[in-house]
């Protein structure tokens, strides 16, 4: 609970928690103008370092700081409305929750309550990627930092104080620790952009900024309009950090300065005003822990039932967040404040481990039963299980780096068939095998993750560090299988199965498209211009005509991309009785491959290549379906699975036939 009587009460840093949870809040329910409402967690940090580094100096200069009353003070703090977040979310998990989703939130509780989610989430993906924006407990990864920097802080203070008394000593040392884990985060940044996020070492110098605001802000004697002036160009700055950074916007990194620089600023001022200090601000500054916790998971909520773009969901989950976030603030967080603050520290410390035992215990069980299965109607965890029916033998024969390049044959011993590409063959190989007329025929797989068969090209370089750097091995892969195909006799054919849009435009997951390219033929562009979709194609049908020289070359035409994950979405869909099959629209399906459908025609015409057209058996009626009667045809947003090679074994029987 605040306490607003107490004089070490600032009315002005309570405010500016509110402008930091609105930031955030309103960036992840994607209101417009807070494109950069994330650097709202920078903020925090800066606060927490200022107010920290307080106490423990304090603490210090009066002889009375107590290294676990200390720590008693921020378990009573944290620990009980994040322990009652997580219970809550376990019990509804139990009613709406798919096993591979409820397997996730119980290992991922355990990580927060353990306050290591961050290196958890680390360890896992990026923030911003799409797969993070279904993680109920993502938001707790702050939250971890920060005891991480609990623990520490005090700890270094006192080391430092026992050397040397006195504030001088304590701001040489937050000031070297300062500039080394600001060295850090520049640097990870570049290298290693998830760990740069996450991680306390390149976090620190953010909460570090505010300890030194608290050393330094009791020497200089700021005049009123002084004060004005240095509280309203920090509240603009935040303001334009809010605006002009976004999620592709290195973080953090130097980028971060400009949000912990304002708040420094805003501290500096120990102004109250208007814009922090009136009841709007304070009301949702005392919550802001407690709406902080609570936001995400009704963002993900949406996510889950495929409303994240509905503004009246989204209105919803807003009051939600105020509802529930007032509920916890005085439910919990006061109450809970009240009864740890009675009795004896050894007796609060065994109350707070007891409620987190409680909680770790039954997220450990879920996690280690498998998400618990058998809860919902075969049918769902059926269409939920589709996510992984895909080909038994990627692991073995889909390389997605080095040097290996394994040649798979499936079926007979007699090769009839070598099928090339990226990941989209090496889905469709079952098909090929099921659709063998003789017993004796074989296929030959060479695939190789995300590798566009198409001769003369490279990865742009951002896309090639993103897939292992100097390890991703496309264009030797390329080079091998051209090798491999001249040892081969003439008489076999070979199959050429891409993705080409999303090494093109760039991958559609979550509809979020980016126009970027990732393979470069004569020079980089950045964006997919006419210009560069005009060369793009005409290496593709250069390739199939280079290969149709030797022998039979089919091309498959584009498997449509769905853009969102069907077994997850159709699964999670039919626990709330939306049952309905999943499709994009067949101008949709157009818009990304045309050119393609272009430059195959091209080489039809010109080489004579043969043409399969699965869309002639995935679209009808103006769609192109991911499920066909409750079931997924895909594993994910555009790979297909068992249900969608079924459909296509007669297309590939032409393959057969005209052996």
């Amino acid at each position: 609970m605040t306490d607003h009587t107490r004089p070490t009460f600032r009315a002005d840093i309570n405010g500016l928690r509110a402008w930091a949870v609105l930031a955030v809040i309103f960036y992840h329910f994607g209101l417009p103008g807070f494109p950069g409402g994330f650097v709202g967690v920078d903020v925090f940090f800066v606060i927490s370092g200022f107010l920290m580094t307080g106490l423990v100096v304090k603490g210090l200069e009066r002889d009375t700081f107590s290294l676990m009353g200390f720590y008693m003070a921020r378990g009573r703090r944290i620990v009980p409305a994040l322990a009652v977040l997580c219970a809550v979310l376990l019990m509804l998990g139990w009613w709406i929750l798919l096993p591979p989703d409820y397997k996730m939130l119980g290992s991922h509780t355990a990580y927060a309550l353990a306050f290591l989610s961050n290196v958890e989430f680390w360890q896992e993906a990026g923030y911003f990627d799409g797969a993070s924006h279904e993680k109920w407990l993502l938001h707790t990864w702050s939250l971890s930092v920060e005891w991480q920097f609990y623990l520490i802080l005090p700890l270094v203070l006192m080391a430092v104080w026992r050397i040397k008394p006195g504030r001088k000593a304590q701001t040489w040392a937050i000031s070297l620790g300062l500039a080394v884990s600001l060295a850090a985060s520049v640097w990870v940044t570049v290298s290693n952009p998830s760990a740069a996020f996450y991680l306390l070492h390149t976090r620190a110098w953010e909460m570090l900024g505010g300890g030194l605001v608290y050393l330094l802000a009791t020497k200089p004697m700021l005049t009123g309009t002084q004060r004005r002036w240095l509280e309203s160009a920090g509240l603009l700055l935040i303001v334009l950090a809010f605006t002009i950074f976004n999620k592709d916007s290195s973080w953090p990194g130097w980028r971060a300065g400009l949000p912990v620089a304002a708040a420094m600023l805003v501290l500096l001022a120990n102004r109250n005003s208007p814009w922090t200090a009136s009841a709007l601000p304070q009301w949702l500054g005392d919550r802001s822990y407690s709406l902080y916790l609570w936001h995400w998971p009704l963002y993900v909520a949406l996510v889950y039932m495929s409303l994240d773009d509905n503004p009246w969901a989204i209105a919803v989950a807003l009051l939600l967040t105020a509802l529930l976030g007032h509920l916890s603030y005085v439910w919990v967080e006061n109450t809970s404040r009240r009864w740890l603050e009675k009795p004896r520290m050894s007796v609060a410390a065994g109350g707070l481990a007891l409620a987190v035992v409680a909680v770790v215990a039954p997220a450990a069980a879920i996690w280690k039963s498998q998400g618990i299965a058998g809860r919902f109607a075969p049918g769902i965890e059926l269409a939920a299980a589709e996510a992984k029916n895909y080909n038994p033998r990627r692991d073995e024969c889909h390389p997605s780096k080095g040097l290996n390049f394994p040649s798979c044959l499936y079926g007979g011993s007699q090769l009839a068939v070598v099928v090339a590409g990226d990941s989209h063959a090496d889905a469709l190989v079952p098909a090929l095998v099921h659709a063998i007329n003789r017993r004796e025929f074989g296929v030959m797989e060479w695939t190789y993750s995300a590798c566009t068969f198409v001769f003369g090209s490279k990865k742009e370089p951002t896309a090639q560090a993103f897939l292992g750097g100097d390890n991703y091995k496309c264009s030797e892969f390329i080079a091998s299988a051209k090798s491999r195909l001249n040892d081969l006799p003439n008489t076999i054919p070979i199959i050429l199965i891409n993705r080409y849009a999303a090494a093109a435009l760039g991958a559609n997951e979550n509809n979020t498209g980016t126009n970027i390219p990732v393979l470069i033929f004569s020079r980089e562009f950045a964006i997919a211009t006419p210009q560069y979709l005009t060369e793009f194609a005409e290496h593709i049908t250069q390739t199939a005509c280079q290969l149709a020289k030797q022998r039979t070359v089919y091309m498959v035409r584009p498997i449509p991309e769905m853009g969102f994950d069907i077994p997850k979405t159709l699964s999670r869909r039919m626990i709330f009785g939306l049952n309905n099959d999943l499709s994009i629209s067949i101008e949709s399906y157009w818009e990304r491959n045309a050119w393609v459908w272009a430059a195959q025609d091209a080489a039809r015409d010109q080489c004579g290549i043969k043409i399969l057209d699965p869309t002639a058996y995935l679209c009808h009626d103006g769609r192109c379906w991911g499920s066909t009667n409750g079931l997924p045809l895909y594993t994910d947003d555009d790979h297909l699975g068992k249900a969608g090679n079924k459909l296509l074994e007669p297309m590939f029987a032409q393959v057969f036939n005209a052996l």
